[in-house]
């Protein structure tokens, strides 16, 4: 049973949409047999995996008669590469932006599983052309696939139109092998002083700002930060104001991030509004990495008792709960253990069944 999905960035981007969407349809072989399309980025064509296509389709934006032209050109340019008898089921990646109306459009008649990421949901909040994309998505999906209870309450609040029925929670996945072989981590040795780690995008709602202001009042402790270098010059002026000395350790590919995982005491998880599962949190927990989280809608529901829920937006809080962890051998390997146990219930083989099993009843 083969699939059409299209997640409407960049090949290259940034982000745990971009990881999953990877997993789950490229490979040798996928874990979901699919016509699996990204956009070509500007410049030179990229390197990308087996099984990944690219539309060269230009103008992606949000909002207005440039996005209505931005959908009809993805539409015709799926229609064109896309045979429809080949293809059983549509997997609309977000609820919003330009993908997914331009593969109802160019393959109508096929059934509909929608996905929500999370972003999708924020950015219906902030645009109005993008919550009439979410409604009319919600309204015609066939079935729409959540990985929190959290992003099901916050879809029926953008959409409440939206048959309950049509919701289906299937938790996001972490590679198999991370889960069996993760990378090896030298045996705990008490330190005086604590190494932290930040990992992902530094846009708004991941709470950078937040978490600078937290490393002034933590004392003895280091901060590390992985995220594109666009978004961490744009919050170096901030760390450099509240006199925070971190090491960027650039955006590092996977493989690379797991090992970094083992050069640190914790993750830290600063998001300030909802995650939809946070997958680099549980690849953290997998490795052996301690998270200490804001707990927002969707890093709750991951996570739950099995990482330390903190304040960021209050630096006394936030610091007095990293003090512990520095302070107590105990705690960190209670933490260890318990988000060791918490990442083996999301193996992604698990997700790409469940998918494949939704998508049979649907067909």
């Amino acid at each position: 049973m083969r699939v059409a999905t299209f997640l409407d960035l960049p090949a290259g981007s940034p982000g745990g949409s971009v990881e999953l969407f990877l997993d789950l349809y490229t490979g040798t072989p996928p874990l979901i047999p699919s016509r699996a399309f990204m956009l070509q980025p500007p410049g030179p064509r990229p390197a990308i995996p087996a099984g990944l296509e690219l539309l060269a389709v230009n103008g992606k934006c949000l909002t207005g008669p440039a996005f209505r032209q931005y959908v009809a050109a993805l539409r015709d340019a799926l229609a064109k590469a896309i045979d429809p008898a080949d293809t059983a089921v549509l997997h609309l990646q977000h609820l919003a932006f330009g993908a997914t109306p331009a593969l109802m459009r160019a393959l109508p008649q096929h059934p509909r599983i929608a996905l929500v990421h999370g972003t999708d949901l924020l950015f219906a909040e902030l645009h109005r052309d993008q919550l009439l994309i979410l409604r009319e998505t919600a309204r015609h999906a066939h079935a729409i696939v959540v990985p929190t209870g959290a992003m099901a309450d916050r879809l029926m609040r953008l959409a409440p139109q939206t048959e309950p029925r049509k919701i289906v929670q299937i938790p996001w996945g972490i590679p198999d092998r991370l889960l069996t072989t993760p990378p090896p981590r030298a045996a705990h040795r008490p330190r005086s002083t604590l190494r932290l780690l930040y990992a992902g995008r530094l846009t708004a709602e991941k709470g950078g700002e937040h978490l600078a202001r937290v490393m002034t009042a933590v004392a003895g402790s280091e901060l590390s930060i992985a995220a594109p270098p666009h978004e961490f010059h744009a919050l170096t002026p901030l760390l450099q104001r509240c006199g925070v000395r971190v090491r960027y350790l650039g955006w590092l590919r996977r493989p690379q991030l797991w090992k970094a995982f083992a050069d640190h005491d914790a993750l830290v998880m600063p998001s300030t509004t909802l995650e939809a599962m946070c997958l680099v949190a549980l690849e953290a927990q997998a490795c052996g990495l301690p998270v200490v989280y804001q707990p927002v809608p969707g890093l709750r529901d991951a996570l739950g008792t099995s990482a330390l829920a903190t304040d960021f937006t209050s630096p006394q809080v936030a610091a007095r709960d990293l003090e512990r962890i520095r302070a107590s051998p105990n705690l960190l390997l209670a933490l260890r253990a318990a988000g060791q146990a918490n990442a083996a219930r999301y193996p992604l083989s698990a997700t790409g069944a469940a998918l494949r099993d939704l998508g049979k009843q649907l067909t």
